[in-house]
Parts: C-alpha cells; sequence; structure tokens
C-alpha cells in the first residue's frame, strides 16, 4: 500500500505539469502572467527546500553530509542541465519563441522531453521517500511540487507552440512526466525503504541542491524577464505561503 501511495502522490504533483500545458497551449495567456506565476511557483520551491528538505535533512544526517549532498545535487543537475542545453532544451521553461523547432535543431524535442525529466525527477523521490518509516507524505512538498509545476507546464508548452511543435508531442510528453513522476515516488519508496537514516538524509539533500539548481536555472530567469519589476514581492508571496504552511503542517 505504501508503494501505491507514493506513487498516487507523486502522480498528483506531476499532474500539475498536464494542467498548466492545457493553460499554455490552448490559451493565449498573456507572458507577464506566466511570468508571474512562475515567480510565485519559484518562491515557493525555495521555501519547501529550506524549510521541509535541507533543514530536515541536517537534522537526520548532520550539516556536513546536507551541505556535500546539496552541492552534490547541484553539480550534477548542472552538468546535466549544460548537456541539454546545447541540444536545444536551454529554454525549456520559456514561454516566449526562445525555444527551437526540430528544423531549426534537430534533436532538440528529445532534449526538451530529457529536460522535463531531468526536472521533475529529484522531486518525486523526496515525495516518495517522505512516506518511508509510516508517516504520512510531506504535505508541503506536494503542495510545493504541484504549484510549482502549473507554471512550469505553462510556460513551456507555451513555448512549444511557438516553436511549432504538435499537441500529440506537448500533452503526450506532459502526460508521460506525470507518469514518470509516479513511477519515480514509487522508486524512492520501494528502493530506499530499509535505508538508514543518514542515506535518506543525504539523497533528500541531493534532490534539494538539484531542486534549488534548477529553480535559478529555468525558473527565475523566466520570471524576471517579463516581470522583473514585480518579480521579488510575487516571489517572497510565494516563499510566505509556503512557509505558513509548512507551520500548519507541524503544529
Amino acid at each position: 500500500m505504501g508503494v501505491l501511495a507514493a506513487g498516487g502522490w507523486g502522480l498528483l504533483a506531476g499532474s500539475a505539469l498536464l494542467v498548466g500545458a492545457l493553460f499554455g497551449f490552448l490559451a493565449k495567456v498573456p507572458t507577464k502572467v506566466v511570468a508571474s506565476v512562475m515567480a510565485f511557483g519559484s518562491g515557493v520551491l525555495l521555501s519547501a527546500v529550506s524549510f521541509d528538505l535541507v533543514a530536515e535533512a541536517a537534522e537526520q544526517g548532520g550539516l556536513l553530509a546536507t551541505a556535500a549532498g546539496a552541492l552534490g545535487g547541484a553539480v550534477v543537475y548542472t552538468l546535466a542541465n549544460v548537456a541539454l542545453a546545447r541540444r536545444g532544451a536551454k529554454h525549456r521553461k520559456r514561454s516566449g519563441d526562445q525555444q527551437p523547432s526540430e528544423g531549426e535543431q534537430e534533436g532538440s524535442g528529445t532534449a526538451l522531453a530529457l529536460g522535463a525529466l531531468l526536472d521533475g525527477v529529484p522531486e518525486s523521490i523526496v515525495i516518495g521517500t517522505s512516506l518511508l518509516g509510516g508517516g504520512s507524505v510531506s504535505a508541503v512538498t506536494v503542495a510545493a511540487v504541484f504549484i510549482s509545476n502549473v507554471p512550469e507546464g505553462l510556460s513551456s508548452a507555451s513555448g512549444m507552440r511557438k516553436a511549432g511543435r504538435s499537441a500529440r508531442y506537448v500533452f503526450g510528453l506532459w502526460t508521460g512526466i506525470a507518469v514518470i513522476s509516479a513511477i519515480a515516488a514509487m522508486v524512492g519508496y520501494a528502493a530506499l525503504g530499509d535505508a538508514p537514516p543518514a542515506l535518506l538524509a543525504a539523497i533528500t539533500a541531493v534532490a534539494g541542491g538539484a531542486i534549488l539548481a534548477m529553480v535559478a536555472d529555468t525558473m527565475i530567469p523566466e520570471a524576471f524577464e517579463q516581470a522583473h519589476l514585480w518579480i521579488g514581492l510575487i516571489t517572497v508571496s510565494g516563499f510566505l505561503i509556503a512557509f505558513g504552511l509548512s507551520h500548519l503542517s507541524n503544529a
């Protein structure tokens, strides 16, 4: 039952990508609205990483191990992101005309899909591991991933539409990522069920570092380009809402 529960929560969080993609592909959402929602999602994830992931990892594994894990996650994510960016996935979360079409850069469609996978897997694994030990899923983590996934799907799908990619490609991609998110959460739960607390702390820290690098590399640039006069206020609002949710869940 635990594995199925992990998969269900992972699917719920991943399904927000599809919800966002529906709006981004089928509706002409103003760019400033997309950027504002992206800034809000960035704040939510920053709060989740700070108070729900890194704080938990430090409590279980200590400061040094947490710092090393977070740095390692950021390094791995950045190296993979650089490799994918060179193949056409640099602007995968951008809502404008920055994304290359397949004709402009062959293989960019595959790179976009792998980039979306790179962004989603760390979040899903954390969701799965949060259920270990008989505990309940971290509501803040699920809420943060869900809220941040909506603007990610919206922005990316809007950019894919402008790059000439078909509805079949866009919705097939995000449906696939949602399913893979569920699988990643299930794997995180099943594979780490007997892991010692120190290992779980390290994995949580690695995922936190990867998510933080993702926010800085892909989400904040989209928000800053179109909503830079308001990005600070919007991001702080998302941060504080997630912070409040964290305190309510721990009360």
